[in-house]
């Protein structure tokens, strides 16, 4: 058995609201899931095309109170465990999430859909970070379409949103993870840095406008930038992999990853949610 993978976010709202946006079934349906039920102590679900195997609610719930929850999900014939801490830090929240039943291997063979649930709870948790600040959601993952695309929109000109997205300093800084990129057609983008190792290829790029990355069997991450007063419109698409075996897990941290992208161009002094 694994460790169960970790992950902790610095939201901003003080506990009880942050509870309530993880408990209450119409707050869930905005960030997280498709439908959600919940009956606290006794009943605590969700599903839809936004959630893993989403064709019915496949979780039971274990424990809840005022800080804490933890729900056994049943994902790939294997009974995996979440469990969701918070911690009050001044007006902020730490929440930590502690998720049974990940292997990294998953990720890479794609054999198991419990390959996602790293990058799939990072965009959760983006997108409640969204939600409590009342700023725009991330695209959610759809389990059932092969159609990888969404759209967000940067309050920043597309020159300095494009630098950003091409430049290793910045791009490291906002994605949270060492980033090496050599921004011109041929050049490498290495996520670890270039002592990484392997690197994807620059396949196409306009500076100030559209830069495109083969990352081999996932496919090719294209971003296009648009600016219109002043504001910039980011579409994002995912091309070119099997669509019988979509790389979800990928696609989800790409797009976990622009939610700090937004955060960074729109909040003074910014600093990430992530810990």
């Amino acid at each position: 058995m694994t460790e169960p993978m970790t992950l902790r976010a610095r939201l901003a709202a003080p506990v009880e609201v942050v509870h309530r946006a993880l408990t209450d079934p119409a707050e869930l349906r905005v960030w997280l899931a498709e439908h959600a039920e919940v009956e606290l102590p006794e009943r605590y679900a969700f599903w839809g095309r936004y959630t893993p195997e989403g064709d019915a609610p496949h979780q039971r719930l274990l424990h809840a109170d005022e800080r804490s929850l933890r729900f056994a999900w049943l994902l790939d014939g294997a009974e995996t465990t979440t469990e969701i801490a918070l911690e009050p830090e001044g007006k902020t929240t730490v929440l930590t999430l502690r998720q049974s039943h990940f292997d990294f291997a998953d990720v890479i063979s794609g054999s198991s859909i419990r390959g996602v649930l790293q990058t799939y709870w990072s965009l959760a948790i983006a997108n409640l970070a969204a939600h409590l600040e009342g700023r725009q959601l991330l695209p959610r993952t759809d389990f059932t379409s092969a159609d990888l695309r969404g759209e967000l929109l940067i309050a920043a000109p597309a020159d300095r949103v494009f630098e950003s997205l091409t430049d290793s300093e910045q791009a490291s800084a906002w994605f949270g993870y060492p980033i090496g990129i050599e921004p011109w057609v041929g050049g490498r983008y290495a996520m670890g840095g270039f002592e990484a190792g392997h690197a994807a290829k620059v396949v196409d790029l306009e500076p100030g406008r559209r830069i495109s990355v083969d990352w081999g069997p996932v496919g090719v991450t294209t971003w296009e930038l648009a600016e219109s007063q002043g504001k910039t419109r980011l579409t994002f698409v995912q091309s070119g992999f099997d669509e019988q075996n979509p790389p979800y897990a990928a696609w989800a941290g790409t797009v976990a990853g622009l939610g700090e992208l937004v955060r960074y161009h729109e909040i003074p002094d910014w600093q990430p949610i992530w810990l």
